[in-house]
């Protein structure tokens, strides 16, 4: 509204702006062309008069709400809210804006947002992972929106991916670990159900030792919440035989890595001289660690940005969003070493 209480439309935007109405709206609308001097006096219009548009008015209009739906598993993972600042910074950037649900790991919870994100009239749409209820890519090719899978790839992947092989990043670990002359591992795991990336990255470990002539034993596999504590619990569990305990335990991330290191310290076994232990998604504590972690660098800014990108062109394109893979690489720091003489 302006001064005196009346609601400011767009003709109001023209006249103090000096152009057309029409140009205003395909300003506002981000429809055809507008000179970027036209731009800027309507953006001072606007600030000075105050204009808020009718959005629901805009998204009928236009047949465009201008927001891009995002469902992620939670915000209490750091490796997570990366990747989603970087999506929506670089969406703000293309003038849409996003809205945001949380399935917490739940397939059905999950469901259920995409749902009401859909209701909005959200213009595109992100997921994490491969792992989805059938009536999730239902709902999306009913309303006819572009859509990505974010952190994860495949090369026969149905569906359009921005992400890394979770398998492959899991093999790099395992080939590291029996390269330095472990034999006896085991692995702190992410709890698998509705995660197909924790289950991948058990896949990717099992294989990556089968390629070295070892097996990843199933007693000597615990799944875990993505906590400290219950890292700290695994692995308790998994030294409580003190002849036969692992050499090496893979981490399905960063936070399991974290507490296995420190219920490690907590029983004065050194590592890495006793036990070696690896991550996965290079928080930013990893490499501040004592000692710093070794784990896979996980390009999760460069994820949501891509991601970002790819459904923008979709957009403007009125086509399928397109997937594109990107590396996850292992970094090799100081909680890994050859296992102790008595186990070579």
């Amino acid at each position: 509204m302006d001064h005196s209480g009346k609601r400011v439309n767009q003709a109001d935007i023209a006249e103090a702006a000096g152009v057309s109405t029409a140009t205003v709206s395909r300003a506002l609308n981000g429809t055809g062309i507008v000179t970027p001097e036209a731009r800027k006096r309507i953006d001072a219009a606007i600030a000075e008069l105050g204009y808020m548009p009718h959005g629901a008015a805009r998204a009928l209009a236009s047949r465009r709400s201008h927001t891009v739906g995002a469902v992620i598993p939670t915000l209490a993972s750091a490796i997570f809210a990366a990747g989603i600042d970087a999506f929506e910074r670089h969406l703000n950037e293309a003038g849409l804006t996003m809205l945001l649900a949380l399935s917490n790991y739940d397939l059905d919870i999950e469901t259920l947002k995409v749902r009401r994100l859909l209701e909005r009239g959200v213009d595109a749409i992100a997921l994490v992972g491969n792992a989805h209820s059938p009536e999730v890519h239902e709902l999306i090719t009913r309303a006819g929106v572009p859509y990505v899978h974010t952190w994860a790839w495949s090369p026969d992947a149905v569906h359009p991916h921005v992400g890394f092989s979770n398998f492959e990043a899991a093999r790099q670990v395992a080939h590291h670990l029996a390269d330095l002359g472990h034999s006896n591992i085991g692995m702190i795991a992410g709890i698998a159900k509705d995660n197909d990336r924790a289950t991948q990255r058990v896949a990717g470990t099992r294989q990556g030792l089968i390629d070295r002539g070892l097996v990843l034993q199933d007693n000597q596999i615990i799944e875990a919440a993505y906590t400290h504590a219950a890292a700290r619990q695994a692995l308790r569990t998994l030294i409580k035989d003190g002849q036969g305990r692992p050499t090496a335990i893979v981490c399905g991330n960063d936070v399991l890595a974290t507490g296995a290191l420190i219920e490690a310290q907590a029983h004065e076994i050194d590592v890495p001289g006793e036990l070696s232990l690896t991550g996965f998604d290079d928080l930013p504590l990893a490499a501040h660690l004592n000692p710093p972690l070794t784990t896979i660098v996980v390009p999760a800014e460069k994820m949501g940005q891509t991601a970002a990108t790819a459904l923008i062109a979709a957009l403007e394109l009125g086509e399928p969003a397109r997937g594109q893979q990107l590396e996850a690489r292992l970094v090799i720091r100081q909680t890994t070493a050859p296992p102790p003489p008595k186990h070579n």
